[in-house]
């Protein structure tokens, strides 16, 4: 909600308090205010001018040539707006004025003739395009006829204002409205404030006699009143108007448009003005709409209807979707005469059906649906009739027909100071819960210690003894709260192992060099079974699609993390960003069902995507890009983090390439992959070589032991030797190193491969394999003839498991 404060001051005295100090009264009396912000930046000399005379630039054939009167005197100006004509009154930036973006009006020459200021359209007075009026949108902006030459045109225009966002919570259906707003400010700041009566003068003709109403559904429609206003002339509605909507985020469009939407700010109650005309009847029905119906909404958008919309209709076409949008053939225009005005009380829950189905979200559709205040139902419609009478010239017809089934009772809340007292830890006492309840304008009986209190029907959030407690609360002040420390034996908190591994393995990618990245939980159906790890595919799982997603692109839960890490790689390699490292923890969502019946399984992982340079020393001139070797080089360092061995198996996987990608084993259960994405696959999303790796961090917490080891710093020297093994080209280099650190425990400490060599020398089908082994015994110096006998056994376990012949 915006609220303007000149406006506000309008209806209670709010001056003693600068903007932010009222801002925070606002916020710590429970409605939050999230931002206080100008209308537009700020202008000075900027003057209401009278164009005299308006001749044709003598050297210029789109400029005019204009003599102003600004009061003190007549100013030449050269102005090339297209309207700008002889008569207008106009604001005008007289020499020395600064307009938004610290622009200075400086006397100078245009095509060789003086200048002497500039004639202003709104945008140039800092106005937001959305809000100027389509006549004014092309040109500058033009003042009615009234408004006195010299006057301060920033006034006028309301530019000095400052708006109040106010974030309100879905019950406080009250505060949608200027007069929702008074009341609220005045309980806070103990002011006064009354919604004022309406005045209307009526002629003698009788409204029954031109329309009547029928409400097929009560329950939806409980009340329907229609007023007729005829003689009406559709112009421009006033400014001071025009610059209220402005403020409050609403485009002016034509007086008559214009007095229900401020009617609307005003008191909050929405209102619709049909063509009499047009409506096409003399009776108003409104009724559940068939299904397959169809009708034309003021967005000139054919729409289709449900059975579940109500609607407006003549007794034969609908006319209006009830409470969210009007239709287009009886639309109010500028021929308009005679208007129908309909003030209504629609079902909330209604309003939500037909607003959801038809993606038509409005100021009116929000304030139905949240609640409005039947009280002001029928006063709304009196409002808007006092106002068309006055800037639309219409005549008011007597009375106003209506369908009235409306409960307009006030709820009836009890509540006692001592109860009020031991919830809230406070000593209240009677009189200051009684001065509360003042301020709120609650009318109240009390008896002692109990007030039987009315609550106001524009305060339809308050049905309980609690919803009563609370507005005690935050009226008598939360700072002013007493709040204590527990009592007792307490226990100081700490980190479960899961939440400690979760840290622990963040902290490793981040120290590995990875940037972490939240992604979306949701992503596009096509997108859900992409690049998913094995042992997940391996449940037969489906994705789990949203009933009713807020777009296509998040309407199913994911089942991999990867797809939404190279759409972030995507994005940021599309703007120049090209060496990118990201890594996620969160969680993907499983369900074996096909059509899903309850809440699908969240299992816990860990993913990364890496492309372009991994290293880079431009003064060394070293380069390293990521390959295959980096990312399975991080996940070798988790393994080292969590004490778990991995090992990896090359494999075959959907959208990955076909000779880089490997899975991730733990002890023999397959917890995910690593490799590079198939070049198709970066192709589309615009990538160089692009790695990726998935694994499952619900198997490695499993598999975690949570014993702290140390090794000493050995005192006795390690004896390191090299060995290369020809054998054939399938056998991996892991399974080979299995084997070494198996024949030869205890001694050999550590097992690295160093060489790979395929060519000349070598038989076809072969290749060389070169390792360093590490023999060491951290309790004695090794003898010759130990690591002899073991280096020999080493070289018998390779050869017979592995075919493996010692190169000379």
């Amino acid at each position: 909600m915006l609220v303007s404060l000149n406006w506000l001051q309008e209806y209670i005295d709010v001056s003693r308090y600068s903007p932010e100090e009222l801002a925070e009264i606002i916020t710590k009396t429970g409605i939050e205010v999230e931002s206080v912000e100008p209308v537009a930046e700020e202008v000075t000399g900027v003057v209401v001018g009278y164009v005299r005379s308006c001749e044709q630039h003598p050297n210029a054939d789109k400029l005019n040539l204009c003599q102003v009167d600004v009061g003190e005197e007549t100013l030449q100006i050269v102005c090339g707006a297209p309207n700008v004509a002889e008569g207008q009154k106009v604001p005008v930036a007289t020499p020395g004025a600064v307009l938004p973006g610290n622009f200075k009006i400086k006397k100078t020459k245009l095509r060789g003739e003086e200048s002497n200021g500039m004639i202003c359209s709104l945008q140039e007075l800092g106005v937001d395009e959305k809000d100027v009026p389509k006549e004014f949108a092309d040109g500058i902006f033009v003042f009615p006829e009234d408004v006195e030459v010299g006057a301060n045109a920033v006034s006028l225009l309301n530019l000095d204002d400052l708006i109040i966002e106010l974030g309100l919570t879905p019950n406080r259906s009250d505060a949608l409205s200027m007069a929702g707003v008074a009341y609220e400010v005045a309980a806070a700041i103990d002011g006064t404030y009354e919604l004022a009566e309406e005045n209307v003068k009526t002629c003698g003709e009788k409204t029954a006699d031109h329309v009547s109403v029928v409400v097929e559904d009560s329950e939806a429609n409980p009340y329907y009143g229609a007023f007729i206003i005829k003689d009406i002339q559709v112009g421009p509605s006033p400014l001071w108007m025009r610059n209220r909507l402005t403020a409050a985020g609403i485009r002016p469009i034509n007086n008559v448009v214009d007095i229900t939407n401020y009617v609307l700010m005003e008191y909050g109650q929405p209102l619709h003005a049909f063509d009499y005309d047009r409506f096409g009847s003399h009776t108003i029905v409104t009724r559940r709409a068939k299904d397959g119906e169809k009708m034309t909404t003021l967005d000139d958008q054919e729409r289709t209807l449900k059975s579940d919309h109500l609607v407006i209709t003549n007794g034969e076409k609908a006319h209006a979707i009830a409470g969210v949008m009007g239709g287009a053939e009886s639309e109010v225009q500028d021929d308009t005469t005679t208007i129908i005005l309909e003030a209504a009380f629609f079902d909330p829950s209604v309003v939500r059906e037909a607003s959801k189905d038809h993606g038509l979200r409005s100021e009116s559709s929000t304030r139905f649906e949240k609640g409005v205040d039947p009280n002001r139902v029928e006063r709304a419609g009196l409002r808007a009739c006092e106002l068309l009478a006055k800037y639309a010239g219409g005549t008011v017809l007597d009375g106003v027909v209506s369908h009235d089934e409306l409960d307009r009772s006030e709820k009836q809340v009890t509540v006692n100071t001592s109860t009020i007292n031991d919830r809230l830890g406070t000593d209240i006492s009677n009189e200051d819960i009684a001065d509360i309840f003042r301020r709120l304008q609650f009318n109240y009986d009390q008896n002692g210690d109990e007030f039987h209190v009315s609550v106001p029907t524009r305060r339809g959030d308050i049905t309980i003894f609690e919803d009563m407690l609370e507005e005690v609360a935050r009226i008598y002040g939360y700072d002013n709260l007493p709040y204590t420390l527990p009592q007792g034996a307490s226990q100081a908190g700490g980190l479960t192992l899961e939440q400690l591994l979760k840290r622990k393995v963040k902290a490793y990618f981040e120290g590995a060099g990875l940037h972490e990245t939240i992604t979306y939980s949701l992503t596009h159906e096509d997108k859900a079974q992409m690049l998913v790890s094995p042992e997940v595919k391996e449940k037969s799982v489906s994705p789990v699609a949203l009933a009713m997603p807020m777009s296509e692109d998040h309407g199913t839960l994911r089942l991999s993390m990867v797809p939404e890490l190279l759409e972030s790689l995507s994005y940021n390699v599309a703007r120049k960003q090209e060496n990118l490292a990201f890594y996620e923890v969160g969680t993907v969502f499983i369900s074996e069902e096909e059509k899903v019946t309850k809440q699908p399984e969240e299992m816990l992982r860990a993913s990364g995507a890496l492309t372009g340079e991994w290293l880079s020393h431009p003064w060394q001139q070293e380069k390293k890009s990521v390959d295959f070797f980096v990312a399975k080089g991080i996940l070798e360092g988790l393994s080292e983090q969590l004490d778990l061995p991995f090992s990896y198996e090359k494999t075959k996987l959907d959208h990955m390439h076909p000779g880089r990608t490997a899975t991730v084993s733990v002890n023999g259960k397959v917890i995910g992959f690593v490799g590079q994405v198939h070049p198709k696959l970066q192709k589309q999303l615009g990538l160089k070589e692009t790695y990726v790796f998935d694994v499952n961090l619900e198997v490695l917490i499993e598999e975690y032991k949570k014993e702290e080891k140390f090794q000493t710093i050995p005192r006795h020297p390690s004896v390191s030797r090299d060995i290369a093994l020809v054998v054939d080209e399938n056998v991996t280099a892991g399974s080979i190193e299995a084997t070494i650190a198996e024949a030869g425990s205890p001694l050999v400490k550590d097992v690295q491969v160093f060489d790979l060599y395929q060519g000349e020398h070598l038989d076809e089908g072969k290749k060389s394999l070169a390792f360093r082994l590490l023999y060491l015994d951290p309790l004695r110096t090794l003898k010759d003839q130990e690591v002899e006998e073991t280096h020999n056994a080493i070289l018998e376990a390779v050869k017979s498991q592995h075919q493996a012949e010692l190169r000379g």
